[in-house]
């Protein structure tokens, strides 16, 4: 059952006390509903967890360790409370400013998404794995078990490819780190220091899928992705470069996905199939980028 956000306050002991509190509602994101609570000259936010999460891959006690973990090192915002069994998270709110994409592309504030993404992933394990070949595969059954039918033309052509870069990392497999894996420009906020924001994708998994879902939410071009990897990496080799570039397409074949499980499930007003196409479109073509054999042969 879904609280309310009176219902909410309630379950927070050191509130049960206090009157007059203050909620407003936080505008953004489309999996959950965001509430700003003032108490006394504090500001925190409570999240009130959406339906269905659960078939997104999302599980709330995991979202709450990663949370813990990078709130640790001053990356993620305190937690105050987490509000059980529903998986509420209430933690201080960071009066930070958004980044725009064209300003966080900018070389510093690229070394600053590498320092802060080489903290998080040194940090020690959770109990949550992530990996979008095998998030794609949910994400396809739940789907079709939902009955939706948008998947494009090429999607046969598509899983092979998805299995071909899959064969391709398997000769090396990475070290899981914690990683975020949900690095959308909206979830960045800077108050003097880079802050992340709503860890309820974040698994043990590749360092790559971070780097590479950074890079497309933000538009990556190129040079960009070279400065973005020489910071974190110190430099980057031509391998690792090719990982990089492979793992932008893979992030693409997330997004899609998590577009048509949405198609089935959610009950919001959003363009999901529409948001879906995109994915899809812009995974197409870098599959056909002449680079994609080279970047194959280069693992």
């Amino acid at each position: 059952m879904t609280l309310s956000i009176e219902e909410a306050l309630t379950r927070v002991p050191q509130w049960r006390s206090l009157p007059n509190l203050t909620t407003a509602f936080l505008a953004g994101g489309l999996t959950n509903k965001n509430y700003r609570v003032e108490v006394g000259a504090e500001s925190f936010v409570v999240r009130v967890s959406g339906a269905n999460t659960e078939l997104l891959g999302i599980h709330r006690d995991q979202e709450h360790a990663a949370t813990l973990a990078a709130a640790s090192i001053g990356v993620a915002p305190e937690v105050i409370y987490f509000i059980q069994p529903e998986g509420y998270l209430v933690t201080r709110f960071i009066a930070g400013k958004p980044l725009p994409p064209a300003e966080m592309g900018q070389e510093a504030n690229l070394r600053r998404v590498a320092e802060t993404l080489k903290r998080i992933h040194a940090l020690p394990p959770i109990a949550a794995t992530f990996s979008p070949f095998r998030i794609v595969e949910a994400y396809d059954e739940t789907a079709r078990r939902f009955g939706v039918t948008a998947f494009p033309a090429n999607y046969a052509w598509l899983r092979e490819r998805l299995a071909e870069v899959e064969a391709a990392f398997l000769k090396e497999l990475p070290d899981p780190r914690l990683c975020h894996n949900d690095l959308l420009n909206e979830n960045f906020l800077d108050d003097g220091n880079l802050r992340i924001i709503d860890w309820e994708y974040a698994g043990m998994g590749d360092v790559f899928f971070d780097l590479a879902n950074f890079a497309v939410n933000h538009g990556l071009n190129d040079e960009q992705d070279r400065l973005l990897l020489d910071a974190y990496f110190a430099p980057a080799r031509p391998r690792q470069r090719a990982r990089h570039k492979l793992m932008k397409i893979m992030s693409d074949f997330r997004e899609a996905m998590w577009g048509v499980v949405q198609i089935g499930i959610s009950k919001l007003d959003f363009d999901f199939k529409g948001y879906a196409e995109k994915h899809f479109s812009r995974m197409t073509e870098n599959f056909n980028e002449p680079r994609y054999a080279a970047w194959l042969a280069e693992l």
